[in-house]
């Protein structure tokens, strides 16, 4: 059962660090960008986590092949916000029929757009620079997880890539047996919605066995599992913590003192 694999280079000095601390570190420098609507403190953010991606091992060019599905929600987002959000404020930068576009409305995209991508990214970046054993050996040791949770997330992470191997096979069967949507965009979309119905009963079933295959080897057992590899938490890794914590206040700090700061709340 092959998963996806880190593309870091492990003798980078951030991707060596312990699996659970770069998930933690993770997790509270996103946790504090959710405190504000302004895209200046998410600006920063991202500043931030594109100089510090270097460190970690990981090319811009792998990050953007994997960051590419952000992208397509950035566009998504501006469109949706563009065509139908209620508070147009702000100066009218383009009108076409019932369709205002306002630097309001622009601002607030912007600031979700970027958002959403701060947030998003360092979790791109973890899961780039961690193995996924590495990391479920980490929950168990570091983080005291159960084992059985941490067992099937390995285990549920490892079957991600067969969700695209059988996207593409369960295509080409249809295409085989002649269906196909040709240019026509609702018959396009239609084949999506039942080819994306047909994957979840699949991964459903599959699940399924999984987990019954577990319990039979004893994975449901209350007996206290060994771990094969030592996970150390060291000082480094809590400065780590202590440094995403740091950057992320900087950031919410320097969009107050600018006086961009739009609580979420409030």
């Amino acid at each position: 059962m092959i998963g996806p694999q880190p593309v870091a280079v492990a003798s980078a000095p951030l991707a060596r660090r312990n699996p659970v601390a770069k998930l933690a570190a993770a997790l509270l420098f996103s946790v504090v960008l959710i405190a504000t609507l302004d895209p200046v403190a998410p600006a920063i953010a991202i500043a931030v986590e594109l100089a510090v991606l270097p460190l970690f091992g990981v090319r811009y060019r792998v990050l953007a092949r994997r960051a590419w599905p952000l992208l397509v929600s950035a566009v998504g987002i501006v469109v949706t916000l563009v065509l139908f959000a209620a508070e147009r404020s702000g100066r009218v930068l383009v009108e076409a029929g019932p369709v205002a576009v306002t630097s309001g409305v622009l601002l607030t995209a912007l600031g979700l757009v970027l958002r959403m991508i701060a947030v998003a990214l360092p979790g791109v970046i973890v899961f780039a620079t961690t193995d996924a054993t590495d990391l479920a050996d980490a929950l168990i040791q570091n983080a005291r997880a159960p084992a059985r949770f941490a067992i099937g997330a390995l285990a549920a992470f490892r079957l991600v890539p067969l969700l695209g191997q059988e996207w593409q096979a369960i295509s080409m069967a249809r295409r085989a047996r002649g269906v196909d949507a040709g240019r026509n965009p609702v018959a396009k979309l239609r084949l999506f919605v039942s080819t994306a119905f047909a994957l979840l009963v699949g991964a459903i079933r599959r699940g399924t066995r999984l987990a019954v295959a577990m319990d039979a080897r004893g994975f449901d057992a209350g007996v206290p599992r060994t771990t094969a590899r030592r996970q150390r938490f060291t000082a480094a890794d809590a400065l780590l913590v202590a440094g995403a914590v740091a950057l992320g206040g900087a950031a919410l700090t320097a969009s107050i003192l600018l006086g961009t700061f739009r609580p979420l709340i409030g």
